[in-house]
């Protein structure tokens, strides 16, 4: 396949390319400007499928790295009809890669999700799984959010790794509160093997830097779950700006953080840290109504989900959709949040040596939006999804 005529994602730049596509891999990215009006028009055969992407914007496939899931389905659910119908969403909404993130639950019941992803294999027109995100349960029962605090409990090195074998080694991000007794301990035994971050947390500056500087490297839905940035008490978030090695992660959907907050991140952190995720819930891809989420009642009602108390619970806003939102109603520059949510997270996921950018060698899972931002065609192992 040749994909031609748009506005091509080249590292951290949008050029005039075409993409040249075999076996789903990238062949060839060759800029217009550099050969010509014709580039690679004229030099492959006559029976090459061509993609005309004029006017439209090409990006790597979409990675969302913090999500439960959609369409009435989520990953603790541990069913492979779950898996498939979330996998099936994604890919259609231009995620082509995704790591969905747990609730609090039980052991048994984690393992039984665990199984459930080491087992799972996408089927055609379906998102690969490269990773699980352990947000729960070892998080502050003080800042339990939209998780169900009767699971909550302390960090436990054998309880992960006996998950990590169920999962066959796809638990890539664990979340832990490091001022819990035991926490930093936790993350000190376990940086090596999964990238820990901190979330749902009551940890004051002091105790977060010793938790970074003891291997944690991120940090979820940044502003929301943990102690504001202020001027005499910096929190998670002034120790996690000081060091260059903590990717945050940000819900643009319009809900969960003011635009200003947003631009303020990028700006602190810089687009090659920052991480976007979509933190969608089940209700995602649906209507209004009421759902659940980690054995908790939640109410959706336009853009907004939350339990009973009003507290937030999750999104119901896809990753295509948060780019959209931050490009275009928050400011933040189109290159930036693309990388937010394209080469960062495949970065952070370890992923980003066959995903994540637009160059030969990586395969070929593309998404074109047109001039509003929204998504026109998707391209999954080099196969037109949809158009």
């Amino acid at each position: 396949m040749l994909v031609e005529g748009g506005r091509v994602l080249v590292g951290a730049s949008l050029v005039d390319a075409d993409i040249l596509i075999r076996s789903g891999h990238i062949v060839a990215v060759v800029s217009r400007a550099d050969r010509g009006p014709a580039s690679l028009h004229n030099e492959i055969p006559d029976e090459e499928e061509r993609l005309d992407v004029s006017g439209c914007i090409v990006s790597p496939g979409l990675i969302d790295l913090h999500f439960h899931g959609c369409m009435g389905s989520d990953l603790c659910d541990a069913t492979p009809e779950a898996l498939h119908a979330i996998a099936s969403y994604e890919a259609s909404r231009g995620v082509t890669a995704i790591c969905p993130a747990t609730m609090a639950y039980p052991e048994e019941r984690l393992d039984a999700v665990m199984a459930q992803v080491a087992a799972f294999a996408p089927a055609t027109g379906e998102s690969s799984l490269v990773g699980v995100n352990l947000e729960g349960p070892f998080i502050s029962p003080a800042r339990v959010g939209a998780q169900n605090p009767a699971f909550v409990q302390r960090c436990d090195v054998s309880m992960m790794r006996r998950l990590q074998e169920t999962a066959r080694g796809l638990i890539k991000i664990v979340d832990v509160a490091p001022e819990e007794p035991g926490a930093l301990a936790f993350v000190r035994e376990v940086s090596g093997e999964v990238r820990v971050s901190l979330a749902h947390t009551c940890a004051d500056y002091a105790c977060a830097a010793e938790a970074f500087d003891a291997g944690a490297r991120h940090l979820t839905h940044l502003f929301n779950a943990m102690p504001p940035l202020h001027h005499r008490e910096p929190g998670p978030i002034g120790a996690a700006v000081e060091r260059d090695s903590v990717t945050p992660e940000l819900i643009a959907d319009g809900v969960h953080v003011h635009p200003a907050m947003v631009r303020l991140a990028f700006d602190l952190f810089g687009s090659p840290r920052m991480i976007l995720v979509s933190d969608s819930m089940r209700a995602c891809g649906m209507g209004d109504g009421v759902y659940d989420l980690g054995g908790q009642e939640v109410h959706v009602e336009g853009t907004r989900a939350t339990l009973a108390d009003g507290t937030l619970a999750g999104s119901v806003t896809d990753l295509a959709a948060c780019v959209r939102i931050a490009a275009r109603e928050m400011g933040i520059p189109l290159e930036s949040v693309l990388l937010a949510a394209t080469a960062n997270p495949a970065r952070a996921l370890d992923v980003d040596g066959e995903r994540g950018s637009i160059e030969a060698g990586k395969l070929a899972d593309l998404v074109c939006f047109d001039v509003d931002l929204r998504v026109k065609h998707v391209i999954l192992k080099g196969e037109l999804l949809r158009s």
